[in-house]
């Protein structure tokens, strides 16, 4: 072996083996036939028999890693058939390369880390990224090990042209790629030879054409790419509206009866489908925003200002587009440059499709993902010190590779050798938590996150530094210094933040010792890598890994898919629920009742014996008891302070959610120091603004706009459709409750109000409970209530009811409603002294004792009221969902269907894809639509 430059150690230890014992013989194998199926017709789309993996992976994972990482021609005696000669493969070749470059102290610590890397592997603790299990140690293939790349372009057509053919190489490999087109002049400004340019948008369109030809014989169903511009980019605006404007297109194509489904034959007519857009935006620009100032779009070639806008105009453009369509994001310029290491070299322009990795221009990174749940056994505390083994483990792995792999790009290579990126990450965050017993979206789980997090990256530093004093600091560390350590000391700094009464003193103290040796090894040493982590999606990762949520997501749902090993699937309970309910310390029988409920019901709520705190434990992304979207953001905020790159991840918002929600979520995500954003509004591709066509002719357009001979096409006018969103009150609110009496009848009014102070919800109650009347005054009540939420103002109401006359009727005990010809129009002349104005109330002719200027008798003023029949009122929407409706959405909420409404439908099996940070990966057979 090659002997090392000095005689310091990264101090790789045995902490899951024992020496003399190989991992394998620690576990049970077993034989079993690995059979992917198309749910369509059932036919087998991938089969593999006899295949070799511990008895306690499941078919699911087996599936994945059997069709996607096994390598070797099926059906020839060189196909890997065993997860030991994937893991042989891949580790032995890792290993191997370490020991060439001088990693190891000696064949000792080398053999030290293959058994501890096998270890993490074949139990399902660790995995790396994609790349790693297609192409290391594999013969004839290149070593590539990233699937995150950004890539740069300038402002000339042989660079435009260029990052087409990178871009192409790269989905080519089946991984992906971002860029940010901000230095491509705007279609505002001249050529040297005279004429306009095109425009970043314009090139777009040929990118996007290329991915969309490509996508189809590469790796993933789709090529994953991000494309962004700066905020200050004179085509921004055409560059927010791009997408959305085509989703109109695809609704007014499919009504016209083109098949516009996600493969349909005519969906190649529509463009920009293949890219995630984000708009760059810095804090300059968010300061406009809040306080309402102008923003100047500036000209690419010499900075003048070609336009100015108003900033919250721009940031309602980006809200409004996003609400419509999803796209585009957000990422904060200035936040991802104040934590960026090696700022003296360049800034930091760009990100992955999928934005959790940042970095400088033509630059990869290599990903890896610890299994959380993995590290917190049963009835025991979070194993820090085996966390802090595996992550020197697998960091150490990840720095072999990124020196010996190959790269698509001479660039790319170049950056990635000398500047050395790696992330490093975790999935199963949401079930860990709920395993723990703390919600999600609590002020313990956001501790938890963020300690967790803290001590995954400031060990790895630690690691680095340590590295860095074996082998020597990244080639660009010289010129870096001074950032790097300043990050670094801002990360161990954002460690004290962490509230120390919310997690174990063990963990909180191992992060700050972990913070505290990488900056005082770095000090002298230096570090070994740029980058250490970052949070991906960790889609097929997640499923290889057997994880119930992917990254920093939580749990989908209280009910998971389990493939069966004769076929076929079935709908059970997250395991994480029972261990939550035995950590938060129900008895058997309560334990059993609950899980009862649950899997009858398939709700927690109402559950017998469940305590009212414990709820959020089990709040879900779907399903009735769901997280507020703001928590998905304030779990970001609370783990980004310890993440070198960022993190990705879709923020899912109700169908209710208006673009005022939206835009108010984009600027909290930036208060709260996150790099970078996106959300998905359910269902916003089928709510959105549509296009008819018109066959008149635009009579205001002038007669020479039309020359002889030229085809009169059909005018396309834009229309909003309107749909009516449900104002929900919030769960803790003020209400007012008031007694009456109408003849005989004796009642009570209880009116629950907005923050405003308007009427949101009506209960009554009336004397004879369970007569017909009181049936009638509920179904009444909630029918009035459910039109006050959409919005139908009180005022239709008091015009519609007041004056309708049935028993009972007459006197009354209310002094400012003496006489009342029926229940009806005593509750809603109540209800407009009590909510509406004087001058309303006045043209209704409803008052007050006190408000009558001419005394009359008793009564008199009240049974001479002039009445209205009211204004029509729209009926509303149907809230209720027919059977076929609701039994596709308890399909959903059993796992079988839980995944966002534009999932694609996966090439390799026909099975609709899910969620996975900001891609999507297929629950059955692993294929990804971005980094994996």
């Amino acid at each position: 072996m090659a002997l090392a430059p000095e005689q310091t150690g990264i101090g790789i230890r045995r902490y899951f083996t024992t020496e003399g014992v190989h991992p394998y013989d620690e576990v049970e194998w077993e034989r079993r036939d690995s059979r992917i199926t198309n749910f369509r017709d059932g036919s087998v789309a991938f089969e593999q028999l006899g295949v070799e993996f511990p008895t306690t992976w499941s078919i699911n994972a087996t599936n994945i890693v059997t069709q996607k990482y096994f390598r070797g021609t099926p059906g020839t005696p060189e196909r890997e058939s065993s997860l030991k000669q994937v893991a042989d493969r891949v580790v032995d070749t890792i290993t191997q390369w370490g020991i060439e470059g001088g990693y190891f102290v000696d064949d000792a610590e080398a053999e030290t880390f293959r058994a501890e890397l096998k270890h993490l592997v074949i139990h399902q603790k660790a995995a790396f990224n994609s790349p790693v299990w297609f192409n290391i140690g594999v013969e004839g293939v290149p070593q590539q090990a990233s699937a995150c790349f950004i890539l740069s372009v300038d402002d000339t057509m042989d660079s435009i042209l260029n990052w087409y053919v990178e871009e192409g190489t790269i989905f080519k490999g089946g991984s992906g790629a971002g860029i940010n087109l901000s230095k491509i002049r705007s279609s505002k400004e001249y050529l040297k030879g005279g004429g306009t340019a095109s425009g970043p948008v314009s090139f777009m369109r040929g990118a996007d054409a290329s991915a969309g030809t490509i996508k189809s014989g590469g790796k993933t169903r789709r090529a994953a790419k991000m494309v962004i511009l700066d905020a200050s980019h004179p085509d921004v605006e055409e560059f927010i509206w791009v997408k959305a404007r085509e989703e109109r297109k695809i609704r007014v194509l499919a009504e016209a009866g083109f098949d516009m489904s996600l493969d349909g034959a005519d969906m190649a007519s529509v463009q920009y489908q293949n890219a995630n857009n984000s708009v760059r935006v810095t804090d300059e620009f968010m300061q406009a925003v809040v306080e309402d100032r102008d923003w100047h779009l500036r000209a690419v070639t010499d900075g003048s200002i070609v336009k100015t806008v108003r900033a919250r105009d721009l940031m309602r453009q980006i809200s409004q587009a996003a609400w419509e369509c999803a796209d585009p994001g957000m990422q904060f310029d200035t936040t991802i440059n104040r934590w960026h290491t090696a700022a003296n070299t360049d800034r930091i322009n760009g990100s992955n499709p999928c934005s959790e990795y940042m970095h400088i221009d033509n630059s990869a990174c290599n990903l890896a993902s610890l299994n959380l749940l993995k590290f917190k056994p049963e009835n025991e505390p979070f194993d820090v010190e085996g966390f802090k083994a595996a992550v020197e483990v697998v960091f150490t792995a990840q720095e072999i590779l990124v020196g010996r792999a190959d790269y698509p790009t001479e660039a790319i290579g170049e950056n990635s050798r000398i500047f050395r990126q790696l992330g490093i990450g975790y999935a199963n965050l949401g079930a860990l938590l709920m395993a723990l017993g703390h919600g999600y979206d609590t002020d313990s789980g956001r501790a938890w996150a963020a300690a967790l997090t803290s001590l995954m990256t400031g060990h790895a530093y630690a690691t680095s530094a340590r590295t860095a004093a074996r082998m020597g600091p990244f080639a660009g560390y010289a010129d870096n210094r001074e950032p790097m350590l300043g990050v670094l000391n801002t990360h161990r700094e954002a460690n004290a933040s962490i509230d120390e009464e919310l997690v174990p003193a063990e963990l909180l103290s191992a992060a700050q010792q972990a913070w505290d040796d990488a900056c005082e090894v770095a000090e002298v040493h230096g570090v070994r890598n740029s980058q250490a982590s970052v949070l991906a999606p960790t889609g097929t990762i997640g499923l290889m890994m057997d994880c119930d949520t992917t990254g920093v997501e939580p749990d989908l749902s209280l009910f998971k898919m389990k493939k069966l090993v004769g076929g076929g699937t079935m709908s059970i309970i997250n395991q994480t629920v029972p261990r939550a309910l035995r950590n938060l310390g129900y008895t058997a029988e309560e334990q059993a009742d609950i899980l009862a409920h649950l899997e009858e019901n398939k709700t927690i709520l109402g559950a017998p014996h469940l305590k009212a705190d414990h709820i959020p434990v089990f709040a879900c992304s779907m399903g009735d008891n769901v997280i507020h979207y703001m928590g998905h953001v304030r779990m970001m905020g609370a783990v980004q302070p310890f993440i070198s790159g960022a993190i990705s991840k879709t923020v899912n918002m109700p169908e209710e959610a208006s673009v005022e929600d939206v835009e108010q979520l984009h600027i909290e995500a930036w208060k709260l120091g996150v790099k970078a954003v996106a959300i998905y509004r359910d269902n916003c591709k089928n709510s959105q603004p549509l296009s008819s066509v018109t066959k008149d002719a635009d009579e205001a357009a002038p007669a020479a706009a039309t020359a002889p001979g030229t085809q009169v096409v059909e005018k396309v006018v834009e229309k909003i459709v309107e749909v009516p969103v449900r104002e929900k009150l919030p769960r803790t609110r003020t209400s007012k409750t008031f007694e009456f009496r109408v003849a005989d009848c004796k009642g009570f009014v209880t009116v629950g109000e907005y923050a405003d102070g308007r009427p949101g919800e009506i209960f009554v109650r009336v004397s004879k409970q369970g007569s017909t009347l009181a049936g009638i005054m509920d179904a009444f009540a909630i029918s009035l209530s459910h039109g006050l939420q959409y919005g139908v103002p009180l005022r239709a109401f008091v015009e519609a009811f007041t004056g309708m006359r049935f028993e009972p009727a007459g006197m009354t005990d209310d002094p400012d409603i003496r006489i009342a010809s029926s229940l009806m129009d005593y509750l809603f002349r109540k209800l407009a002294i009590e909510y509406l104005s004087l001058e309303e109330r006045a043209e209704l002719g409803i008052f007050t004792i006190e408000e009558r200027t001419q005394p009359t008798l008793p009564g008199v003023e009240e049974s001479t009221v002039e009445t209205s029949t009211g204004s029509d009122v729209q009926p509303d929407p149907k809230s209720i969902p027919s059977a076929a409706e609701l039994a596709a959405q308890m399909q959903r909420e059993s796992g079988s269907a839980q995944r966002a409404s534009d999932a694609p439908m996966c090439m390799q099996c026909g099975v609709q894809m899910q969620r996975a940070g900001s891609c999507h990966a297929c629950p059955s057979c692993g294929n990804t639509s971005g980094c994996s």
